[in-house]
């Protein structure tokens, strides 16, 4: 029975699954637009610390006002509208709430969310994909220990590419290599918040009218939300990390099968069943035709004569050889897709992508000479870029995860575009989600 009609199944029964939404920011919008679209789905609650600004959000998007109208949780689910608070853990409380949905995008933060959410019986959708680039696999741990699921969500690139690795290898092909597109320069790795609207495309002014947040529109451009959700693909897929990052290298749609081919054979990986990211654009800055650049794609491989005879009757492109083909989805629909993972959840226990293994990490990595007494800013900001390794290398050389190098001060010099590590930095170790990372670098790697 497919998800749709589960949920008119649901609907049916007079039980929809129940959801509580952390954070009604841009993406939690975009996922708020589709409930009252989605027969069996509820949202009993949301959390924001700015109830004002999540009104806001509602209304932007077209709820009317008795949909959000609800004193209580009591009250929202007695009439199915919606009750909006401050805090969070009320919310994760609740025994008749199904499914968590965790938008904050902040990764300190979605990792409380997450464990507490398990230990109320909740599935948490992750759409904090900070979180899960540094701990997401004992974050999946955690949550099989409480019997419930934990998920990457749908319409954001990594689970779009999770659902594509999964239908290669379902079909029985190798994968070589899956990521998505990117507009991407090397210069742009030093990229600021007061720099990003230019390369990005957008005037300031434009930026401003659209509410646009300069340091998470940065953190794309910078090549450290690339790098995180690559991360993410590798931990749930057991693909590799590039030795020493990202490449980058260019491809429009149709030369993915060249490019993203071993380099023996012509193209520009270093090894089969790697994560690498597409750049829309030539190194000297000329766009690229036909790009990938908002979408996701995976390269399978024909391994056998049968096959490629097959690729070649059916019309597949392919690279010269007859060996390699990509199939890939252009476009992805962010926040509008979530109730997908949602649904997935709660009606079928299946997560959207979740991290089994420990593969690629996110390093924070200088963007410019820093000096001790500096505060570090995290993704997107002024000091920092993720840089993905594989985890092996960067939990040995005791590397600054991207997701914790938040608000964290610098007590040795760190040269522009090397590691920082944790001995460059005070470290707060009372944070649960650093105690959560040095546990999961003890059960992989043995580091104590």
């Amino acid at each position: 029975m497919s998800l749709y009609a589960k949920l008119v199944e649901c609907e049916r029964r007079g039980r929809p699954i129940r959801v509580g939404l952390i954070g009604a920011g841009k993406f939690g919008s975009m996922f708020l637009a589709q409930i009252p679209r989605t027969p069996g789905m509820d949202l009993v609650g949301i959390a924001d610390f700015s109830p004002e600004n999540a009104i806001t959000n509602l209304k932007r998007i077209g709820w009317k006002a008795e949909a959000y109208a609800a004193k209580s949780f009591e009250e929202a689910l007695k009439n199915r509208n919606t009750f909006i608070t401050d805090n969070w853990e009320d919310l994760v409380k609740r025994p008749e709430i199904d499914v968590i949905v965790e938008c904050t995008g902040n990764p300190v933060a979605a990792v409380e969310h997450c464990l507490e959410s398990f230990r109320f019986g909740k599935h948490i959708v992750n759409v904090t994909v900070e979180a899960d680039a540094f701990c997401g696999a004992l974050l999946h741990q955690r949550a099989k220990e409480c019997g419930v699921q934990y998920s990457l969500a749908f319409g954001d690139q990594p689970a779009l590419i999770v659902d594509w690795v999964d239908w290669a290898r379902g079909c029985g092909f190798p994968v070589v290599a899956a990521g998505r597109g990117h507009k991407w320069l090397p210069r742009f790795s030093e990229s600021t918040p007061e720099t990003v609207w230019n390369d990005w495309g957008l005037t300031a002014e434009q930026a401003e009218i659209g509410g646009l947040n300069p340091k998470m529109f940065n953190s794309f451009l910078d090549g450290s939300k690339p790098a995180i959700e690559s991360t993410a693909v590798a931990n749930s897929c057991d693909l590799q990390s590039p030795e020493d990052g990202l490449n980058f290298p260019p491809s429009s749609m149709d030369d993915l099968p060249n490019v993203m081919r071993p380099k023996s054979e012509g193209g520009q990986l270093a090894s089969k069943g790697v994560v690498e990211v597409a750049s829309c654009l030539q190194r000297d800055g000329t766009p690229i035709e036909h790009d990938i650049r908002n979408g996701v794609w995976v390269v399978i491989e024909g391994d056998t004569d049968y096959i490629r005879r097959c690729f070649q009757e059916y019309g597949v492109r392919t690279d010269e050889s007859g060996k390699y083909c990509a199939i890939y989805r252009r476009w992805h629909l962010i926040g509008l897709e979530v109730g997908i993972s949602v649904a997935s959840v709660a009606l079928r226990n299946e997560p959207t992508g979740t991290a089994s293994f420990f593969n690629a990490d996110v390093v924070a990595t200088a963007k410019r000479d820093l000096k001790p007494g500096e505060m570090l800013d995290g993704e997107g900001g002024y000091t920092v870029y993720g840089n993905i390794q594989p985890a092996k290398k960067s939990v040995k050389a005791r590397c600054l995860p991207l997701g914790l190098a938040h608000n964290l001060k610098l007590i040795k010099p760190v040269a522009k575009g090397q590691s920082v590590c944790w001995s460059d930095v005070e470290a707060d170790t009372t944070l649960r989600a650093y105690k959560l990372r040095q546990e999961m670098e003890e059960l992989f790697f043995g580091t104590r």
